[in-house]
């Protein structure tokens, strides 16, 4: 007898161990692909945004730098750092002698501005190529910030930027790096020099569109310098 019972227990307990076997893989493969579903999905959600996008008659952005920017957007609104749906994207991969900032209105889809912008003097000639956090540097630090405080200086009307992401660009106060006009920031300059005109690491803009960017982006709304030399990932260094 216990030469018929023993086959039918070991086909059991291989089939169990098979089983087990196949389900771990399948919940492995589950989570898996529910992981790679997500990440597209928010992918797909930000393309849909850019291809809905009012460009209003400017150039827009590339895609992948307003993907980027508009992923560390949503997770400085979900921490509750940044409070209104305005999104300010520097791309300093472009010429100077291009307009490289948009104003994005996020509630109505719509570019408000696309302008000139200046990087620092230190970061490079036509483009930037040199990025620091240090004080006197003389050069552009990229990364998200937020938006501060307007106040009159020696610019005109100029306004305080956060920065809020650790060792990147978190001494932007402390630097005075602010936004603000600046009669280099021009086409007239670009014409005489081949360049656009630099600053101590300010993003400087034309001096005629100063007031109007400035109350478009004040009140705590996101501000990203982008640059391909480094990308950002999601939650790393940012300052909550």
């Amino acid at each position: 007898m216990i030469y018929k019972i023993f086959p039918v227990v070991l086909f059991l307990f291989l089939s169990f161990g098979a089983d087990s076997k196949n389900n771990a893989e399948t919940v492995k493969v589950t989570a898996k692909s529910i992981a790679s579903v997500e990440k597209p999905a928010v992918d797909a959600k930000i393309e849909n945004i850019y291809h809905a996008l009012n460009a209003n008659n400017f150039v827009l952005p590339e895609l992948k730098t307003f993907s980027e920017a508009l992923k560390g957007f949503y997770l400085l609104k979900e921490k509750g750092v940044i409070h209104k749906d305005v999104l300010t994207l520097i791309d300093f991969s472009l010429s100077s002698t291009l307009k490289r900032l948009w104003v994005i209105d996020l509630t109505t889809n719509t570019v408000l501005f696309q302008s000139l912008v200046a990087h620092g003097r230190n970061t490079g000639e036509e483009f930037a190529t040199a990025f620091s956090n240090v004080n006197s540097s003389n050069k552009s630090s990229l990364g998200f910030y937020v938006t501060g405080e307007i106040y009159q200086g020696k610019h005109g009307m100029s306004m305080r930027l956060d920065g809020l992401e650790k060792g990147i660009n978190d001494n932007a106060r402390e630097r005075a790096v602010v936004m603000h006009g600046a009669d280099y920031v021009s086409e007239s300059f670009i014409r005489d020099h081949k360049r656009l005109g630099r600053s101590q690491g300010c993003p400087a803009i034309p001096v005629e569109l100063t007031n109007d960017i400035i109350q478009a982006i004040k009140g705590k709304s996101c501000l990203f310098i982008y640059h391909p030399s480094r990308s950002f990932m999601m939650g790393d260094g940012l300052i909550s």
